[in-house]
């Protein structure tokens, strides 16, 4: 005989259970609503199983967050989790990607979040980055998170206020944790946008302070988004299309818009990087133009003090007959075309825009 799963209570007493440091939370779900209480990995599935959890209507959520070999271990065993995919969720610094292991989906999704300061032009690093990979089962999702700035408690909170979302399944979860990661996405790439306009008005001012050292910095961080976003097209792709039959058809359309916000990100990003490289050469460009400009200057305030330097060392010369040279206007008629030509000079440089 078969229970009811919204009726049927547990055979055990619901005794709360002390979570471990690295287990953030562990619910039990049943039709979309959290059974109350708290509980460890083994009576979550033992209650979840009991209920007959292969329907679809009744499965586990743990969180963790940057557990080691040694914590994650009774989990693994617990869930039957592939040693592969525990290795890549202990260890991080994974690429985004989506693996399939027999009955099991393991999905890593990179997590930014833009780290603000009084000025954009700083050469401090305004982008954070950690992850979140996702085991999801028939009837379980254990999702792993490394990084302070990606909390899922929001997630949960936000599924747990919508009973017929979460009733979907593991899936729901599956694609509300992808939903939040490219949220978090356009919130990142308008704050960057921001930084990019402001940065983009300064290099055109006349006294800019702008270096093409900050912009290849701000270029650095768009580089580190860029590594995060696309990666994540083909996964998205896959788990609309039907990659895998933990994910059932009416959670498939929900992918899709997911990947379309992740394409708008894209784009966003790539044409962040083509501006950035636009505003290194006219950062490149303004500072030749200034060095042209000085150059310019230079020669012209030479060509100014080689007047009065080539008569200076022609009447310098120890000779006994030279043209003017016992005149009592010869003095002054020297300084007199001295001051003319200097003169005519600068005035052809002033025109010239020289001076």
């Amino acid at each position: 005989m078969k229970l009811n799963s919204r009726s049927r209570l547990s055979t055990e007493p619901n005794i709360p259970v002390p979570l471990s440091a690295y287990v953030v939370d562990c619910a039990v779900y049943i039709d979309g609503h959290r059974l109350p209480g708290r509980w460890s990995h083994e009576r979550a599935v033992r209650e979840v199983r009991d209920r007959g959890g292969d329907e679809g209507n009744a499965f586990v959520w743990i969180g963790l967050h940057e557990p080691d070999d040694e914590q994650i271990t009774g989990i693994a065993e617990t869930f039957g989790l592939h040693e592969l995919a525990v290795e890549d969720a202990v260890h991080a610094h994974n690429r985004p990607k989506l693996e399939r292991y027999e009955d099991m989906l393991f999905a890593v999704l990179k997590t930014v979040c833009y780290v603000g300061h009084a000025e954009p032009t700083t050469s401090a690093e305004l982008v954070e980055t950690g992850e979140v990979m996702a085991f999801v089962g028939r009837d379980f999702v254990v999702t792993v998170r490394h990084g302070n700035h990606s909390g899922l408690h929001d997630v949960r909170l936000k599924l747990e206020e919508d009973p017929e979302q979460l009733a979907l399944g593991p899936a729901a979860v599956l694609h509300a944790l992808a939903d939040h990661v490219v949220d978090s996405y356009l919130e990142v790439t308008d704050a960057i946008e921001a930084d990019i306009d402001l940065m983009e008005v300064e290099v055109f001012e006349p006294r800019s302070q702008v270096g093409s050292e900050q912009i290849y910095v701000m270029k650095r961080e768009v580089l580190e988004l860029r590594r995060a976003v696309m990666p994540l097209g083909q996964p998205l792709r896959r788990l609309a299309e039907g990659y895998s039959s933990l994910i059932p058809h009416e959670v498939r359309s929900y992918f899709r818009d997911v990947d379309d916000h992740l394409t708008t990100v894209a784009e966003r990003v790539s044409g962040f990087d083509e501006l950035l490289t636009t505003l290194v050469d006219a950062v490149l460009a303004k500072i030749t133009m200034q060095q042209n400009n000085d150059m310019r200057k230079i020669t012209a305030y030479a060509g100014l003090i080689s007047v009065p330097t080539m008569i200076a060392g022609i009447y310098g010369m120890n000779f006994d007959y030279m043209p003017e040279l016992h005149q009592p206007w010869g003095y002054p008629a020297v300084w007199l075309v001295i001051g003319t030509v200097c003169t005519l000079m600068y005035r052809t440089f002033r025109r010239n825009q020289w001076l």
